[in-house]
Formats: C-alpha cells, structure tokens, sequence
C-alpha cells in the first residue's frame, strides 16, 4: 500500500501542516506544488513551482500534466477555495481529491450557507441583511468566503460599517461576540461516523492564525452534542473544524467550519491523532481506527512548533524499522530526540523485530553505542510483554504496536510524526 499524494498549494499553513503530518509515512511519498514560491520550495523534496493560479487559464491542463508525470494518485487541496474548485473537477483529473463532497465544501466555503444550514440546529451569531437593522453596537464584519482575518473589522458606529461595506461590498455584518474562541478538530468518516473531536483554546490569535493553542475540557459535553449536531447536518467525510465563540452572554455560537484540517490541528496530531494520514486512508476507503493520548499539551507557534507535556519519564522504548530507520535513511529527528534524552541521563531501549542481525545493522548505521538495551524479538511475542518499565514511553510506527502498549500498560506512545512534541 503506498500513495503518491499531491499538495497545493504546499507552502500554506495547511500544506505545511499536510507535510509535518505524512513525512514519516512509509505509505506514502509527498509532492508539493505551488503557484508562487514560498515556504514550501524549503520544505518540500519533491517540489513543483510555476504552476497558474487555480483560477487562471492552463491550470488545469498543467496539473493534469504533473498527475500523470509524476503517478499522482492524490490531491490534497490546502485551501478553501481550491477545496471546493478541485472537488468540483475531480473527474477530470484521473486522480482522488481528498475532500468531502462538492456539496458540503461549497457549504463550508461560504459562512452565509453555513449559517442558514444550521441556524435551526445550533446557536449563530445574529445577521443584519441591512444596515438600518443594527440595534447595537459593536458589531463584527467578515466577508462571506475568507479565511483568517483578511477583511474582518470590528465596528463600533453606523459610519464604520458604512466605511467598511464601501471596500468590502460583500461583507457580512454580524452580532459581536466577545468572548473566548474555541477550535473543534474532527475527524468523520466517509460512512458518515464521527470518530474523534478535541476542543482547543485559541489563546492568541494573528492574523486570523491561532498561535497559542491548548485543550479545553470544561464545554467537552455541550461541544459534543454541537458537533455530532453538524455532523448530521453536514455530510462530511475526512478533516474537519469548527470554529466557535462566547457570545455576551457567555453562550457558545459558530464562527465558520471548514472542510479541512486546521493549522494549529497540530496539537492534537502531537497526542496521537493524525488528521492528514487519517484523511488519505479514509479517500482510499480504508477503514481507521482513532485514539488519542491524554496528557495535557500546549502549543505555541511563532514559525516554529513547541510544546509542553505533562509527562514524566525515564526510560525510552523505541522501534527500528519504519521509525528510526526510514528507506535505509536514519530518521534525524527521532535521533536527535535519542540524543536529548541521551543529555538528559535517560534510558534507550531499542525494542525490535528486524529480520537480519540487528547488531550488524546498527554497526552499519554507525548506531551501536547509542541503546542501553537491545531487545531483538524473533517470535511471535508482543512488544508490550517486553516493556518492564512503566515509567516510560513507547515509539513505534505500528498504530497497533502503540494501541496494545496503551491498553495493556496506559503508557504514552508516539508515532514518528508525533515526535516532534518530546524535542525541546
């Protein structure tokens, strides 16, 4: 099982995420494209530029080029509005889009549609069709379909509505809501099953971007019962979010949703839930199963990741095949982390099922001094049995190897993507 996936445009926060999520997967090789040169030309081995705006004349013709140069199998769309162009088209393309339908990605894409989809079923915020209708002051502006905050506003007058409306015509003028945002990161199958949600604070915004993030339990009940609501609603099928926030009186209302993963989706992807490999398995109608580790995590972003855990632990239990050794490349990043807990006085374990002579191997890789311990399994034994030391943690690539290791011992686990959380 293996996939070459696409992602356009690859340099946005969300196909930065994309990357950060599926270049550990050793079932899946990355491609990403752009129209103008950004970020992801640094970040992306497989890179593509000059490709026209989606919305420019030749596009179409050139992407199909790239599909059937490169083996596409995949296009993962890292933008709205190419979410909904692409979904669109996807016949012409000889290749998956990963995305829900046309339908419900043209709903999410407008938060006109969103509203009035919903406006039965959940709370959201109240809409002024006319200005001579506003009652009170402040009120928000937004255009229909944005993202981040490019022509938002904050009014406090009938003369800075006015203003506003004179250069963004097609704004919404919308109830104010004062309170704090929240973010809820889902994830629903293409069966229509809601297989996971986590709601996370949006400590500080920029530019639309939340920066500072962390889970947030105490509406756990009441966010609940407004996804699983939309989700009935809205037939969706991969990543999602939600975005709400507090009204005057302290009452959750919808912001937006959106058919995609969100940026800062990142926090939960570091407790074990993979919204980008999830999505792919799920376009390939393969059928997924979803945990989530439960240690409690923050994320600050300031063109980097960091987190903070609140774990504890003295022993490293880490796998070898497709983990620390990728394609007969070592994984730096999970090497570099060996070697900060290598600094920190910690203990190494290697813990594998490598068919050859594993000593010869890490001879080879130049790794032989690098384990406290070597435990070489050549049966048929589970990993679990071998980890003595509960004050641990467990890495390894296999979802099943982590889910038996967190059943039978409740010990965090981390696939390789996830390791990025535990390097300071």
């Amino acid at each position: 099982m293996h996939f070459n996936i696409l992602v356009f445009p690859c340099g946005s926060e969300i196909g930065l995420e994309i990357y950060r999520s599926l270049k550990f997967s050793r079932h899946i090789t990355l491609f990403g494209a752009n129209s103008v040169d950004d970020h992801g030309k640094f970040v992306y081995e497989n890179y593509i530029s000059g490709l026209p705006f989606y919305n420019e004349p030749g596009f179409v013709d050139e992407l199909k080029q790239i599909i059937n140069d490169h083996k596409i199998d995949a296009i993962y769309p890292a933008m709205d509005t190419v979410i909904s162009f692409l979904k669109q088209i996807e016949d012409k393309l000889g290749c998956k889009v990963i995305a829900p339908s046309v339908e419900t990605a043209n709903v999410c894409l407008s938060k006109l549609r969103t509203y009035n989809i919903l406006k039965d079923t959940i709370r959201v915020p109240a809409l002024y069709p006319d200005v001579d209708l506003i009652n009170s002051f402040p009120v928000f502006l937004k255009p229909d379909i944005g993202y981040g905050s490019r022509g938002t506003k904050k009014a406090n007058s009938f003369t800075e509505v006015k203003n506003h409306l004179l250069n963004y015509p097609d704004s919404l003028v919308l109830e104010y809501l004062p309170g704090k945002e929240f973010t809820v990161d889902c994830f629903t199958d293409r069966k229509g099953i809601l297989h996971y949600f986590g709601v996370r604070e949006r400590s500080r915004i920029q530019n639309g971007i939340s920066v500072n993030t962390k889970p947030y339990g105490e509406y756990d009940l009441e966010i609940s019962n407004i996804v699983k609501l939309i989700n009935k609603k809205i037939k969706f099928s991969g990543a999602w979010f939600v975005q709400l926030k507090e009204n005057s009186d302290g009452e959750l209302t919808l912001l937006e949703i959106a058919a995609r993963l969100g940026g800062s989706s990142s926090l939960n992807r570091n407790r074990g839930v993979n919204f980008a490999l999830l999505s792919v398995f799920n376009a390939f109608d393969l059928d997924v199963e979803v945990f989530a580790n439960t240690y409690q995590i923050e994320l600050d972003r300031a063109l980097d990741n960091k987190y903070k855990l609140s774990i504890q632990y003295q022993t490293v239990y880490c796998d070898f095949d497709d983990c620390l050794l990728l394609d007969e490349k070592i994984n730096t990043q999970l090497l570099s982390f060996l070697y900060q807990c290598i600094n920190d006085g910690k203990r190494i374990v290697l813990i594998t099922k490598h068919e050859k002579d594993i000593n010869l191997t890490l001879k080879e890789k130049r790794l032989s001094q690098t384990f406290d311990e070597i435990i070489h399994i050549t049966s048929g034994d589970k990993k679990y049995e071998y980890l003595k030391e509960l004050n641990s943690i467990f890495i390894d690539d296999s979802h099943l190897e982590r889910k038996e290791v967190f059943d039978k011992l409740g010990i965090p686990v981390f696939a390789p993507d996830n390791v990025e959380c535990l390097i300071k």
